[in-house]
């Protein structure tokens, strides 16, 4: 049985070149296994206070996400795992027949508190703060390395 899509929402589209770049390049790699779909929605306007900018951002998140999206949010607060245990959640999540894994990753202040009610889990790359295209990235990074270690390819040296 193929695996499910893998799917991406994130506020705001990747902006910078070497950013762009990169995650081409691991969207294309992860693309040779399975689709990979990525929907960028609006960032909020800029001039609005940061709570009403996150909210606005929030809809057109949860207006995005489909019911056979399993929701994971990207947050600093998130659980944090080692590469391995990301692959083994990755191909326990894939194995489910009807739903697929959707990675979220907010704009530059976060994701509104109702995405995080919304969400089935809660995923740190680190705790550190990341800017939200370095963020988008690190997780495509994390996804193809993950892809590789469910194929038992050697991309991860561990």
């Amino acid at each position: 049985m193929p695996l499910k899509p893998l799917r991406l929402i994130a506020v705001g589209r990747l902006r910078t070149p070497h950013w762009i770049g990169a995650a081409e390049h691991y969207v294309t790699r992860i693309s040779r296994w399975r689709q990979f779909i990525e929907t960028d929605v609006r960032d909020g306007n800029a001039s609005l206070p940061i709570l009403a900018r996150n909210a606005i951002e929030g809809k057109e998140i949860l207006a995005a996400l489909n019911p056979e999206d399993i929701p994971i949010c990207l947050d600093e607060h998130g659980k944090s795992m080692t590469t391995e245990t990301f692959a083994s959640f990755l191909q326990r999540l894939s194995e489910n027949a009807s739903r697929r894994p959707c990675f979220i990753i907010g704009g530059a202040f976060g994701l509104a508190p109702d995405v995080l009610k919304a969400a089935a889990h809660v995923l740190a790359l680190g705790p550190m703060t990341l800017p939200h295209e370095l963020a988008r990235v690190l997780l495509l990074e994390q996804i193809y390395r993950a892809e590789s270690i469910i194929r038992g390819l050697p991309y991860h040296h561990a």
